[in-house]
């Protein structure tokens, strides 16, 4: 006999609907329903509350006729799993590259990613992450409208799909991070509010409701969210996971339930012998969230840099309308290598108001993740153009480096490491036509503080969208990608041999506004990148130019380097 469970605190009468039959539920207590049945995988099962419309189950492992079917059960048991020797790796300093299942190649499946991890392992990055993979409406999409946080997105390829490509990174030396959305919900296909108080009134986000994590029946809730995590790394074995937009999340409880997952993930991290990880996305510049429990943090391990991607965008686009109004110049960009966040409780001219907090001396740089690109960077532009779309190819490099080199953990998105010509755009695959259309809308009104104008957005349920957005593999193989990628492999080999990059220890950092030159003097490494249109000229003790995005030289105590370059020097001694 299988059991069969569901929470639904309002309901009075509550049935299975599973091989033709209904079958009564009990009361099971704390609002849970509960029966036994005799079923043989496959099987598809749907509830009833007080004898309404089949529903799919809130916690369903798949919905293989897409969201507004019925569920199917997923025995996590029966997957044979051919990677049983991996075992966990430090997340801090790593290098972690960001892909999107749909996009990554151009069958948009995870058997089809599969066959391009090879490529992964080449590069030399450590962890793969991937988009949410949570079902969503349509075929396509980015995953953030997901409305069924436990299924596997069928047209992805399903639990079992997933399980191979996980066990397929494993086999080659990779781990795996998934990105999960528990701030809201999508609303095409969300059933959660038919079963219970999932979300609530007092809140709102800008996707939609916000989740009830503290008002009446949050404790479920909370449970909810919490079971989903600990199953995407206990049956699923990712290594770590990723926190949508955790400032979204609106919890008053004397434990927020970021702390509350933070305590469950490392009791399973101890019960499964291997670490997890948790990286938070937030823009508040909260130290609070990679603090420790201790002192009142909430214990999770990383979080994004946005701070030092508006810096580094800025200057290497020219770029200030929007929230780049902020940014713009080398100090900006200085401030962030040398301190993590550049708004630490200073005033935002985009905000109206101060906005951060520093970042304590004992919290290592490499809590916070470091990129130039990525889904939203990319995505969140009006026609999703890349950064080598942006600026020169000498940029690229230095751009490359900054982020390679700097004393965070570094993130890459598919693609930048060939300075692929695809652009990534937004796109989804809704099929309530006034929803559709309402996104439409949105989507291009959101860009008017942008100063784009509506023409210039993509009709995001045009497949078009979609297909512009896939990954074109070719490219490797011609000029000048081939540069660029190789230009990447030499950055990250040359992260792995310095265990200083990976340390955790911010370096000093200097600017000359004149020159337009910036350093990074890490005591037996020195990144200098030039970026004028100019040869530069910079006095420095080192010992050799170990690497070099042109013809630089060192001589004299000086280094030389041509218009927009870096130059990465080794000392044998901390000294100079």
């Amino acid at each position: 006999m299988t059991p069969f469970s569901v929470w639904a605190p309002n309901a009075q009468r509550v049935e299975l609907l599973i091989g033709g039959e209904r079958l009564a539920m009990d009361h099971a207590g704390h609002g849970w329903w509960l029966v036994e049945a005799q079923v043989s995988a496959p099987v598809d099962y749907q509830f009833s509350l007080d004898g309404g419309n089949p529903l799919p189950d809130p916690r369903s492992g798949w919905q293989p006729q897409g969201v507004h079917g019925p569920s199917r059960l997923v025995d996590h048991t029966s997957f044979d799993w051919r990677c049983d020797s991996w075992q966990g790796a430090d997340l801090l300093g790593s290098v972690i590259y960001e892909l999107h299942v749909g996009t990554f190649a151009s069958e948009g499946t995870f058997d089809a990613a599969i066959e391009r991890l090879d490529h992964l392992v080449s590069l030399g990055v450590d962890f793969v992450e991937l988009l949410p993979v949570a079902a969503f409406p349509g075929a396509r999409g980015w995953g953030y409208d997901g409305v069924f946080p436990y299924a596997v997105q069928d047209s992805y390829g399903g639990p079992d799909a997933l399980k191979r490509f996980v066990d397929a990174c494993h086999s080659r030396g990779l781990r795996v991070v998934l990105d999960v959305v528990y701030n809201h919900l999508g609303p095409d296909g969300n059933v959660l509010t038919r079963f219970g108080p999932y979300f609530t009134d007092k809140f709102a986000t800008p996707w939609g409701q916000a989740v009830n994590f503290s008002d009446t029946g949050s404790d479920e809730v909370r449970r909810y969210v919490v079971d989903n995590a600990l199953m995407w790394l206990r049956d699923y074995r990712f290594d770590a996971l990723r926190l949508d937009a955790v400032h979204a999340i609106v919890d008053a409880s004397a434990t927020h339930v970021l702390e509350e997952l933070s305590v469950s993930v490392e009791g399973l991290a101890r019960e499964l012998s291997r670490p997890l990880w948790l990286i938070a996305e937030s823009d508040l510049n909260d130290p609070r969230l990679i603090s420790p429990r201790e002192i009142g943090g909430y214990g999770l391990d990383a979080q994004w840099s946005d701070d030092f991607h508006h810096a580094l965008h800025s200057v290497v686009t020219g770029e200030t309308f929007g929230y780049y109004e902020d940014f713009g110049s080398l100090r900006e960009l200085a401030t962030a290598l040398s301190r993590g966040f550049v708004f630490a409780g200073n005033h935002s001219a985009h905000r109206g108001r101060r906005h951060g907090r520093p970042l304590p001396s004992s919290v290592a740089s490499t809590r916070l993740l470091g990129y130039a690109q990525n889904h939203d960077q990319i995505g969140n532009r009006a026609r999703g153009e890349r950064i080598a779309d942006l600026t020169s190819s000498d940029l690229v490099k230095v751009t490359a480096a900054l982020v390679l080199l700097s004393p965070f953990t570094a993130m890459l998105f598919m693609g930048e490491e060939w300075a692929a010509s695809t652009p990534w755009q937004y796109f989804t695959d809704h099929q309530d036509h006034d929803l559709a259309e309402s996104v439409r809308r949105g989507r291009r009104n959101e860009f008017k503080a942008f100063g784009w104008e509506p023409s210039q957005v993509p009709d995001p349920q045009d497949l078009e969208t979609m297909r512009r957005s896939v990954l074109d593999w070719e490219e490797l193989s011609r000029a000048p990608h081939d540069d660029v990628l190789r230009w990447h492999r030499q950055l990250v080999e040359l992260r792995r041999a310095n265990p200083v990059l990976r340390a955790g220890r911010f370096p000093s950092v200097t600017v000359d506004d004149e020159a337009r030159l910036l350093t990074l003097d890490y005591g037996e490494l020195v990144v200098v990148a030039n970026f004028s249109e100019s040869d530069a000229a910079h006095a420095i003790s080192a010992d050799e130019i170990l690497l070099a995005s042109g013809p630089a030289s060192l001589g004299d105590d000086r280094l030389r380097l041509p218009p927009t370059s870096v130059a990465i020097l080794a000392r044998q001694t901390a000294a100079g």
